[in-house]
């Protein structure tokens, strides 16, 4: 279901008169359906329409990320979602949202951009992968 975001006006007041609204829903204040940003083979976006005209776009599929180093930015391979503060299951399902935490080829990395919304991923490297000789 979509979200609906404004405060309703229905509670009771301290004299105990009811608050009504003055006027119903409006189209602008349904917010929209969760794109579910999931860990795929291949790499897949679909766009928008959002209030005043414009687009977003919201990731479906993620194969790639924009991880931030010390040495710059570069392009990682998204193996595995480790951890998600947003819900338990989203590091089950293997869904990439904001403050999510990922495995990719370069070590442990925070996503610090909104995949549903953006189309991208960003992301922090927090650990470092120790790289092996032999």
């Amino acid at each position: 279901m979509v979200q609906y975001h404004k405060f309703t006006k229905t509670k009771a007041s301290g004299t105990g008169g009811h608050k009504r609204m003055a006027a119903d829903k409006r189209k602008a204040h349904y917010g929209g359906f969760f794109s579910k940003p999931r860990l795929s083979e291949k790499q897949g976006s679909k766009s928008f329409k959002v209030s005043g005209g414009k687009h977003k776009v919201a990731a479906e599929n993620v194969l790639y990320a924009n991880v931030a180093t010390k040495n710059g930015v570069k392009k990682a391979k998204v193996t595995n979602v480790v951890e998600s503060p947003a819900n338990r299951h989203y590091a089950r399902e293997n869904l990439v949202t904001k403050s999510s935490i990922i495995e990719t080829e370069l070590g442990k990395a925070r996503v610090t951009s909104r995949p549903g919304q953006d189309g991208v991923v960003n992301a922090v490297l927090l650990i470092e992968k120790a790289k092996t000789i032999g």
